[in-house]
This record gives C-alpha cells, sequence and structure tokens, in this order.
C-alpha cells in the first residue's frame, strides 16, 4: 500500500476560485492543518489519525503544491490570497470556525489569517514559524540574514527551478533529511513522496512564488496588535533555518501565548518528535476534547 494511503480520505473543496486537495479523517470540530515548503498535506501524517479521534481533521495541499490548483499567474501567491484559501475552505466544509495548525509556510498563513478573522479561529497552533513582527525584526539580524538566504537565492527566476530538480529531485530530500536531527524520520518511501509531489507539472515555479512574492507581503510591513486568540508555539530547537531567538518576546503580541520547545528536534519538527508534539497539542487544547 502507497505511504499515501491510510485511515484518511482524499478529497477537493473549491475556495477562492481555486480548486484545492485535502486529506481527511474523523468527525467533530474543525481541525486545519497547513503545511510548508518543500511538503505538501503528507507532512501531518502523524498528526491526521491522532486528532481524529477527536475532530474532523482537515489536512489540505496548499494552492500550488502537490495535487492543488497551481495558478499560473506570480500574482496568485500573495498572502491575501493565502487567507481567502483558508476561509473558503473553512466554509465550503461547513464550519464557521476551526483549530488553526501550522507550520512553516502554513505557519505564516495560520498568523496572518487567524489576525485577519479572530473569529474563525478557537485556538491556533504555530510550528517552526516566528510570529510575523519576529520574523520582519529577524531580518535586520545577520545571522538570521544568513540562515534565510536560501530565500534570497529563490528571487532568482528558473535558475531555483533546476537545481531542485537536480539528480531526481535530490535537493528536495535533502532539504528533509539534511536538516533532521533524527535522519530516521524520513523513511525512503516519505522521501519519493516528496520528490513526486514537488514533481507535479507546475509545482515548483507555484511553490517558489511564494518566496517571490515575500518581500512584498503584509507579513514583512505590517502593524501588529496582541492577537486575542489563544496560541500554542512548538519549536523545534535545532532549526537551522530560523533560530530559537526568534521566539523570544512572542508573548507581547498574543494575550494568550503558550510556547513548547523541544531540544531534540529540527525545522521538521512534528515529523521528527510526533509523540512529543502530539501530546503538547492535546495539553493546548484539554478544553476542546
Amino acid at each position: 500500500m502507497s505511504v499515501l494511503e491510510g485511515p484518511w480520505k482524499h478529497e477537493y473543496v473549491i475556495s477562492n476560485g481555486v480548486k484545492l486537495h485535502y486529506v481527511t479523517q474523523g468527525e467533530g470540530p474543525l481541525m486545519l492543518m497547513l503545511h510548508g515548503f518543500p511538503e505538501f498535506w503528507y507532512s501531518w501524517r502523524h498528526q491526521i489519525p491522532e486528532f481524529a479521534k477527536n475532530f474532523k481533521v482537515v489536512a489540505l495541499d496548499l494552492r500550488g503544491y502537490n495535487n492543488s490548483d497551481k495558478p499560473h499567474d506570480r500574482s496568485a501567491y500573495v498572502m491575501e490570497e493565502f487567507i481567502e484559501d483558508v476561509k473558503g475552505v473553512i466554509q465550503e466544509l461547513g464550519y464557521d470556525r476551526c483549530v488553526l495548525v501550522g507550520h512553516d509556510w502554513g505557519g505564516a498563513i495560520a498568523w496572518n489569517f487567524a489576525y485577519t478573522y479572530p473569529p474563525m479561529v478557537d485556538k491556533l497552533i504555530v510550528l517552526n514559524l516566528p510570529h510575523p513582527a519576529k520574523f520582519a525584526e529577524g531580518l535586520r539580524n545577520p545571522q538570521q540574514l544568513l540562515r534565510s538566504s536560501y530565500i534570497f537565492f529563490f528571487q532568482l527566476p528558473w535558475l531555483p527551478e533546476v537545481l531542485l530538480q537536480w539528480s531526481d529531485f535530490q535537493p528536495v530530500t535533502t532539504a528533509l533529511t539534511g536538516m533532521a536531527v533524527n535522519k530516521q524520520a524520513f523513511t525512503q518511501a516519505d522521501l519519493e513522496a516528496y520528490k513526486d509531489a514537488a514533481a507535479k507539472r507546475g509545482a515548483l515555479t507555484a511553490t517558489l512564488n511564494y518566496y517571490r512574492n515575500i518581500f512584498q507581503q503584509r507579513m514583512l510591513s505590517h502593524d501588529w496588535s496582541v492577537l486575542e486568540v489563544p496560541t500554542l508555539m512548538i519549536w523545534g530547537e535545532q532549526d537551522t533555518a530560523l533560530g530559537k531567538e526568534l521566539t523570544y518576546g512572542t508573548a507581547a503580541y498574543v494575550k494568550d501565548f503558550r510556547i513548547k520547545y523541544i531540544p531534540s528536534a529540527s525545522h521538521w519538527v512534528q515529523q521528527e518528535e510526533p509523540q512529543l508534539v502530539n501530546q503538547y497539542i492535546r495539553e493546548f487544547l484539554a478544553g476542546e476534547i
């Protein structure tokens, strides 16, 4: 059986004018999961069955990724569109609110969505993506600029696509295993699934367009107020792309904020330490389940 098959179902939803693929399992309140780069819904494979015991879990392929639509225009990959995608998914699934979970780019979208539509988020859970104000602040730090140098490389036309396809998409798998503390977190079948998703026609340019628009995005130039949504941040301390110091001071931006550090994990925290991540999420959601 393919690693993409499991106790979950594969479905599609039309939201904000794009067809989005998602995997779902369980019934109850909605828990919506947003992945990062260079991933797809599969990055939540250890969380979906766990939380399907109490929620209708929906793990989305973001626009441009895997089996979701990949609009051609670069202008389609801006935060305003991502936010409306999430809003449409919640509504089209018949809900008016959710527990929102995001990692990496999915975390950036989750932060921005919670600020834009706070009544639609019961609780916010963000993994290894700092508050947007802290991220913008970090980009003024030489050490973080060095860690984020790949963002500047991704601004180039066509060359990043060529590099990422090199040797059967080896750089995609290297990004996962190279950063990981626990190399065993990714089986060969897992890595093949990530390569297959990246190889979908138009996917590389679509996903890189997230980065190519980043300096025009509101996440870097916004006046951030105090977020009223209860928020949990989970942070793998061995993240080589985003320094732990980006988490410091987040409580100034969130009224009800909790953070859990995991020393033994990298940027791919929910895949490397799934049991601990699931435990921390369950503790945070104790009143919901």
